[in-house]
Parts: structure tokens; C-alpha cells; sequence
């Protein structure tokens, strides 16, 4: 059942590898490690892995141990119960099929400039201002919510994204036991990756905030300030001589996958039914992630509704390849559903 679970997925990790791979030779690229200065990948992910599972079976021994000698047996009893090696498999095959898919689509994004250098920032700000009835909309948010606390607030609202992701594929892979709706959740953003990392070459973009730096002049200095003057020194070492640096192109606008994932997430919630206040709260989250990223100039608002629509076709395909559809309807179907759909 979990090698079943994954197949697509897996079809995936290895299809952008091999992309990647090919682009790689094709234009004398480096492969890279894209979040090197935080450890491998290949390590920080299994522990992540590691303190998830801490997290779920540590206190419900606390809860089962009457002392500190029966906290052994406690702790082994607790782990074959929510740990059997079906659920093992299933989040060590979910972990190594996002983890290939997302350090193959870090790549190709950086290699992106290499391929296609024609940037269409200049199209994509004209799409805005006939969307703005001629305003650019970062402009408009800023007279609207202001230049101070705003540009700390969205800040903020940005790195929770960043945590956001991990933290939901711990939930998929970890703590839920509902497999089918794990997998199609985890399928589903990488198919998003895919999507996005083929969007950023067909229509190449570096986002307002560095096409037209001076309209966010006026923002307060926050973390995002920090990071953006990375970005662009990581880009300008890379394209300067992409072999004399471990760094890793990230400016990519079009489409949103920060929309994308959250657009994703926010569909798949609701097909599975989970709690309302859960669903208000990624549904918000959701808004409050368009606005962020208009806000602090990482893109147009063209690229948030490009990433709307990325993000429901990575909910539908996420569906079919995991067998939550019927008729090609997404719809969550528990195991024992699928089994008597296929007999």
C-alpha cells in the first residue's frame, strides 16, 4: 500500500531529477545542494523527521508511564502502536520522493537564466495595472496599510509560509494516520513544484521588488529586506560563474508557488472535511500570503492568480494519481473505498 501510495509522486522525483540532470549537462551546470547553509538536506530533513516523531510518541508515554522505570516499556509500546512498519515505509517513501522532487525543481530554478534570459517583468506589470485600473497594487497596499508596522507585519506573514511547508508535510507523513489523504496531499505539492519551476521557463520574471526596486524604497527595514539582497547576490554570483560558487539562483515571480501551495493546501483541506477553524485559518492564511508577497514586491498580482490556478491543478492531478477522485471528481477515498472501486 505505500509503495502503491507514492508511485506517481515517485514518477515525478525522478522525471525532474533527470531533468535536471540533463539541463545540468547540457549548459555545464553544477548541481547544488539548494539550502546548503542550513546542512544537507539529506540530514536536516530525517531529523525533522526524527523530532516529528519525538513529538508524537514521547508525550503519549509521559500520559501512559506511571513511573520513570516503566517509561521504557511505555515508550517501545507506544511505538509499535502508532509506528507499525507500513506507516514507517509510508513516511520514509513520502519524505525521499518530496525531498528528490523539491532539491530537482531548487535546480532547474536556478538554472533558469541560463536557458531563457528573456524576463517578462515589464508584461506582467502592465497585467497589473489593467487589473489596478492603472495603479501598480503594491503601490496601492502601501497607501493603504502603510510603510511601518505593515511591512513588519507581512514580514512575518512570509516566514510563516517558509515554516508553514514543512510543517504540513510533517503533519501529512507523520502525525496523520489517514494514508490516502497524506499522499495526495504530499503528491499534490510536488506536482506544484513541477508546475512552477516549468512556468519559470516559460515565462521568466524577477518580481517587482527587484525589476523596480524604488517603489519599495519607503518600507520599513525587516528580515524579507535582508533576504532580498541575498537573492540578488546569490543571482549575480551564480550568472557570474555558476562553477565558483555553492550559492543557488532563487528569483523566479511567475507563477506564485507560495499561492500555489497554500491554494493546494486550502482545497484539499476542504475536500477532506477537516474542522472548520481549520479550514478558516488556511483560507486566511491564504489571503493574508496573496497580500504579503504583492506587499514586499516578491511578485505581481498576475503571479498570485497564475499561482491560484497552478495550485488547483496540483490539488486535481495530486487526486487522480492517488485514486481520490471518482469519474475524475477529486473526492477523499479512504483505503478500503479505492479497494472496492477497483474490484
Amino acid at each position: 500500500m505505500s509503495a502503491e501510495s507514492f508511485r506517481f509522486a515517485g514518477v515525478v522525483a525522478l522525471g525532474t531529477a533527470c531533468a535536471a540532470a540533463l539541463v545540468a549537462l547540457l549548459h555545464d551546470l553544477p548541481l547544488r545542494d539548494p539550502d546548503g547553509f542550513a546542512g544537507p538536506n539529506y540530514i536536516r530533513l530525517p531529523l525533522i523527521l526524527l523530532v516529528a516523531f519525538l513529538t508524537d510518541v514521547v508525550p503519549r508515554t509521559v500520559l501512559r508511564a506511571s513511573s520513570l522505570r516503566s517509561a521504557p516499556a511505555a515508550f517501545a509500546a507506544v511505538t509499535r502502536e502508532r509506528w507499525p512498519r507500513a506507516h514507517v515505509r509510508f513516511a520514509l517513501l513520502g519524505l525521499g520522493t518530496w525531498y528528490l522532487t523539491y532539491v530537482a525543481f531548487r535546480n532547474l530554478k536556478s538554472f533558469v537564466p541560463f536557458v531563457n534570459d528573456r524576463l517578462w517583468d515589464g508584461e506582467l506589470a502592465a497585467v497589473d495595472r489593467l487589473l489596478f485600473l492603472g495603479h501598480d497594487p503594491a503601490g496601492v497596499l502601501h497607501h493603504l496599510l502603510g510603510t511601518g508596522w505593515a511591512a513588519h507585519t507581512m514580514s512575518w506573514i512570509y516566514l510563516a509560509w517558509i515554516v508553514f511547508v514543512p510543517f504540513s508535510l510533517v503533519v501529512a507523513l507523520v502525525w496523520s494516520r489517514n494514508v490516502t489523504a497524506g499522499a495526495w496531499y504530499v503528491t499534490a505539492v510536488a506536482v506544484d513544484w513541477v508546475l512552477g519551476v516549468a512556468t519559470y521557463y516559460l515565462l521568466p520574471t524577477v518580481g517587482p521588488i527587484y525589476a523596480r526596486p524604488e517603489q519599495f524604497d519607503g518600507l520599513a527595514h525587516t528580515y524579507v529586506t535582508d533576504l532580498q539582497v541575498i537573492m540578488i547576490g546569490d543571482r549575480q554570483e551564480v550568472l557570474a560563474d555558476p562553477a565558483a560558487t555553492d550559492a543557488v539562483q532563487t528569483i523566479a515571480a511567475f507563477a506564485s508557488l507560495h499561492v500555489g501551495i497554500m491554494v493546494t493546501a486550502c482545497l484539499v483541506a476542504h475536500l477532506l472535511e477537516l474542522p472548520p477553524r481549520v479550514r478558516g485559518a488556511l483560507w486566511t492564511f491564504l489571503a493574508l500570503t496573496v497580500v504579503s508577497t504583492v506587499y514586499l514586491g516578491w511578485h505581481y498580482a498576475g503571479d498570485a492568480l497564475g499561482g491560484a490556478l497552478l495550485g488547483a491543478a496540483g490539488m486535481w492531478v495530486g487526486a487522480i494519481a492517488t485514486g481520490n477522485h471518482v469519474r475524475g471528481r477529486p473526492v477523499h477515498l479512504p483505503q478500503h473505498a479505492r479497494e472496492q472501486a477497483r474490484v
